[in-house]
């Protein structure tokens, strides 16, 4: 049987610039410096809430510019308008539950208690889409989830998640190329 060609790279994150350094963008983030090393530039989508970037094989690179709880739609949009399955993107996030500076991926799952990918899984009523988890470490006791997500890092913490950021970008190149099994074995 033949593998699914990731066609779609989706990075979540807030668009409002107050959030662009925090734990909750690394999504976004990581997508930002994927498409800069490849020298693509975004454009806005009026039609999809979003900007995309698209590159020379077809593949398109997309930040929603709804919050990251409204993520759903403006995925959904651009997966029907091109004609994509949702097992031929990959949605790029943070993940609280995983230790800082890790990374996982995997073909499908829950939302793990994430908004913006429930919000994905909800539009699409399917739980079947890889995805690129980037691990931003757990909250202290006593700092509400909102808080922390919401929160910067550290100067210490910076360093880790600038190297996974790196390895992230390594992961997506794989992804695209060489498909998601072993991308896992890589990564994972």
């Amino acid at each position: 049987m033949e593998k699914a060609r990731l066609r779609l790279f989706v990075g979540l994150g807030n668009p409002v610039p107050a959030y662009g350094r925090t734990r909750h963008n690394v999504g976004s983030v990581t997508l930002d410096r994927f498409t800069s090393t490849k020298g693509l530039r975004f454009e806005r989508s009026l039609s999809s809430s979003s900007e995309v970037a698209k590159d020379f094989l077809g593949r398109i690179f997309m930040k929603p510019l709804t919050y990251m709880n409204c993520s759903g739609y403006p995925v959904v949009t651009l997966l029907r308008f091109h004609k994509i399955l949702p097992e031929e993107a990959l949605i790029v996030l943070d993940d609280c539950t995983i230790p800082l500076g890790k990374l996982r991926i995997r073909k499908g799952g829950g939302s793990g208690g994430h908004n913006g990918l429930a919000s994905i899984l909800h539009c699409l009523s399917t739980e079947a889409i890889p995805r690129l988890r980037i691990g931003i470490g757990r909250a202290t006791t006593g700092t509400r989830l909102a808080e922390y997500v919401l929160g910067t890092f550290s100067k210490k913490e910076k360093l880790a998640v600038d190297r996974a950021v790196a390895r992230a970008c390594d992961a997506i190149e794989m992804l695209g190329t060489s498909g998601i099994e072993t991308a896992m074995n890589q990564f994972n």
